[in-house]
């Protein structure tokens, strides 16, 4: 005989918390399983009223939910937070805590591209991860700085079959850094929508270079260019709202960075997996990311990695509300990044972007940030100002950063917001939507959205604000596609 099914109380508490209605979470449901190609779901609000009633729905809803509570609350909301079992993982595309030896990194990175290509439209693969925080996030990462085993290795044996000389030439490695280059460029032109796929079809190829024999020195690029990769493949599946499977990504890019022997390349893959904390809400987990990247590259970073290592650092603090050591971090990026021009070796690529357009951007949320954590504090909105007026003036001027130039077009829109200016804000919003619509990131739709929202719940009777809603419905309805 069956047992009379019970009401969902964990998952009636976080729905009743967050103010949406059985509508509401439905086509946020829809939306989201759409975005990760799961087609076949159709949830409605009687659906929604079986889930709370008791019923546990079949994956990928659960992974879903625990996504869209988890940005609701600015805190990781587990499935099992939720009151619902969650589907069996395998070790390989699950959790952080990893082997930290060359053999299985390359092994887990190959399975988990190759199972990202063939699931990720279907929908399976970014809802059946989970995302990690805390310790159980941290003390995985803090092995980084472990070094590898001290013992010398042993001679390798002579092949049956002689090895071919070259197999990779020097030119074929530089190719395949330069489409590295190449794939970046286009994320920051295009959003991250555009070419994921690329991406982790070529890294996937990486790895099985990786799986050849190869002479060391060919090893160590093959490793350090799946670890731009990944690094890059997770950007995107973080710009695109896939956050388990970016923080997969991050994870997978550290690990390669580190048989690469590159320190600062791994400081930039822990900035990376920082600014998902902070989008996450967990400034804590981000300040602590960030110590170790700082720490772990302490003795390499040029100065403008260190200068964007220290903006990162200020934005944990702002999430925080620690003004004081925010606006020492500040401090210490603008002058780190005044040495940048004085450093005279070649930097990489990958901190190329952190230009002074990028370091204004992210000081100028970082006071953003401390105003909202302050109850709209209008001091800190006029510090922010001018420094976001900067970041604007600059991104447009670059027509290679339109994703940047939107989202601090919608970061001006909020301090205005915040200085109870509508009319100034819906004028740089408008902007950023005209961008959105050409770019392929969920982060600035979100985010647009967002700052519409806001707007029209404290200015709804202003005439601009309720024309900006009205457009952003038509230009922006919720129908993304599968990336």
């Amino acid at each position: 005989m069956n047992a009379e099914k019970r009401p969902n109380e964990m998952l009636g508490s976080w729905f009743v918390r967050s103010g949406w209605s059985k509508g509401e979470l439905a086509r946020q449901v829809n939306r989201r399983a759409r975005q990760l190609g799961a087609h076949h779901i159709s949830t409605d609000t009687s659906r929604v009223r079986r889930w709370l009633d008791g019923e546990n729905p079949r994956e990928p809803i659960p992974r879903i939910l625990s996504e869209l509570f988890s940005e609701r609350f600015g805190c990781v909301v587990a499935v099992e937070d939720l009151g619902l079992r969650a589907a069996h993982q395998s070790p390989s595309v699950s959790g952080v805590d990893l082997p930290w030896t060359g053999p299985q990194t390359v092994a887990l990175i190959s399975e988990f591209s190759r199972s990202d290509l063939m699931l990720a439209r279907r929908g399976f693969l970014g809802t059946s991860l989970a995302l990690s925080a805390g310790p159980s996030l941290i003390e995985p990462m803090q092995r980084w700085l472990v070094p590898g085993p001290s013992a010398p290795a042993a001679p390798e044996p002579e092949p049956l079959v002689p090895r071919r000389p070259g197999r990779l030439s020097k030119p074929e490695l530089d190719l395949l850094e330069s489409t590295t280059v190449m794939f970046r460029q286009w994320d920051a032109q295009c959003g991250g929508g555009l070419r994921r796929k690329a991406v982790v079809g070529q890294l996937h190829e990486v790895t099985d270079l990786l799986q050849e024999p190869q002479p060391e020195a060919t090893a160590k690029r093959l490793f350090k260019v799946a670890g731009e990769l990944a690094e890059l493949a997770g950007w995107m599946s973080y710009d695109v709202g896939l956050q388990p499977t970016a923080q997969k990504y991050f994870v997978l890019a550290l690990h390669a960075a580190k048989e690469a022997g590159e320190k600062p390349l791994g400081s930039y893959v822990l900035s990376s997996m920082s600014r998902q904390m902070i989008h996450l809400g967990r400034p804590d987990d981000a300040l602590e990311l960030i110590h170790l990247a700082q720490y772990g590259s302490r003795d390499c970073a040029s100065p403008r990695t260190q200068s964007m290592l220290y903006a990162m650092e200020a934005r944990a603090y702002a999430g925080m509300g620690q003004p004081g050591r925010c606006k020492r971090a500040v401090r210490m990026a603008e002058d780190t990044f005044a040495d940048a021009d004085d450093w005279d070796d070649p930097e990489p690529d990958w901190i190329r972007f952190f230009s002074e357009a990028e370091l204004n951007g992210e000081n100028a949320h970082s006071f953003r940030d401390l105003a909202y954590v302050a109850g709209r504090s209008p001091t800190y909105a006029s510090l922010a100002e001018p420094v976001m007026g900067r970041a604007v003036e600059l991104f447009g001027k670059d027509p290679e950063h339109q994703r940047s130039y939107a989202l601090n077009l919608i970061g001006m829109a909020t301090v205005h917001l915040l200085q109870q200016e509508p009319e100034q804000s819906t004028v740089l919003a408008a902007e950023a939507l005209d961008i959105a619509k050409k770019v392929r990131s969920e982060r600035v739709n979100t985010r647009l959205r967002k700052t519409v929202d806001n707007a029209l719940r404290d200015f709804g009777d202003v005439a601009e604000v309720v024309r900006l809603t009205d457009q952003l419905a038509v230009d922006m309805p919720e129908t993304a596609e599968a990336v």
